[in-house]
């Protein structure tokens, strides 16, 4: 990877002018690596780097004021983006996509906003505690899932519990599976006083673990407003659910979502455990004013027999509708 004299020349021109904000993306495919004056430009308040080799030099001691990070398709080092982040002590917002392998440990005690996408093999957030809004999409290798299935630690401590202010999350593609792996044995409480709006897409609701992933997030959060959830169960293989009773025990008949207003449940495929979902929302929320259900595309012969069933459901909210959306 080649340095770019312009860019170098025009970067050191920005650094003896107490440059504050900076966004750099050259042309589709084009590729340069940072000149080290960039790590001299102390008055940074945000940095927006896309498609370069990023190696701070030794004496490079952070950006005292950084507060908005955006990495898209940067070549680093690990330990480099983890040093980075820790002496940024200003930064509210990071947002890290398209890294292959990474396991990563943020430290960044006044984060507010953390958008993540790539392969990751690892997230921990080791001290976030101002969170308020994530977005996390996680794609899988073989090597990746071989790595999360041996883990024991567990990721929904790991990566839920420390961030009390958390107001928004959005999980994407492998998330839920993530979180479900590892063994909480202390059984940490948590609670989610802000948190207003879950988004979940691809759960499993053939994987009991997933499914406790999502129950133990709502169950958690008294406050919820919103909740989305995406299916991608298989039909075949979810269609003889086991452990059904879960959804008789005392621990949900006595949950409520006071303030749940809006669920969307969408690619649903009417499994037992995804019509036994929608009945414990239906029934323990009692200011719901929509529902909303739309079935996956290959199920065309069940959408009937999953209507017959959702309308026989109770509601403990008088003003819910239930929408079924047909594509």
């Amino acid at each position: 990877m080649e340095s770019c004299s312009d860019i170098d020349q025009w970067i050191l021109f920005l650094s003896r002018n107490d440059i504050k904000e900076l966004v750099l993306e050259l042309g589709e495919g084009e590729w340069f690596r940072v000149p080290s004056c960039l790590f001299h430009c102390k008055k940074l308040t945000r940095l927006e780097l896309f498609r370069c080799e990023l190696d701070p030099p030794p004496s490079f001691t952070g950006f005292l004021g950084l507060k908005s990070l955006n990495l898209h398709q940067v070549i680093v080092a690990p330990d480099v983006i983890e040093s980075l982040i820790s002496s940024c002590p200003q930064l509210e917002s990071l947002a890290l996509s398209y890294f292959d392998s990474l396991a990563l440990n943020v430290c960044a005690p006044n984060l507010k906003y953390l958008c993540l996408e790539g392969e990751f093999k690892d997230i921990c957030l080791e001290n976030t505690p101002l969170l308020v809004s994530v977005s996390v999409a996680m794609y899988m290798t073989d090597d990746i899932a071989e790595h999360f299935e041996q883990s024991s630690s567990c990721n929904f401590i790991k990566f839920l519990g420390g961030v009390p202010c958390l107001e928004r999350l959005i999980g994407h593609i492998y998330f839920t599976k993530y979180l479900s792996i590892g063994h909480d044995l202390g059984r940490l409480t948590i609670t989610y006083s802000h948190l207003k709006v879950i988004e979940l897409y691809q759960v499993s609701f053939e994987d009991m673990k997933e499914i406790f992933v999502v129950l133990r997030l709502i169950t958690s959060s008294p406050n919820l407003e919103e909740l989305h959830i995406s299916g991608s169960s298989n039909t075949l293989a979810a269609i003889e659910a086991l452990d059904l009773d879960l959804w008789e025990k005392e621990s949900l008949s006595k949950c409520t979502f006071p303030k749940l207003k809006l669920v969307k449940m969408t690619e649903m495929s009417g499994v037992p455990h995804e019509m036994e979902f929608i009945k414990f929302l239906l029934g323990s929320s009692p200011e719901l004013e929509i529902m909303s259900i739309m079935p996956c595309g290959y199920v065309v012969d069940g959408r009937l027999n999953m209507l017959i069933e959702l309308v026989k459901f109770r509601r403990a909210s008088a003003r819910a509708e239930i929408l079924f959306i047909q594509d």
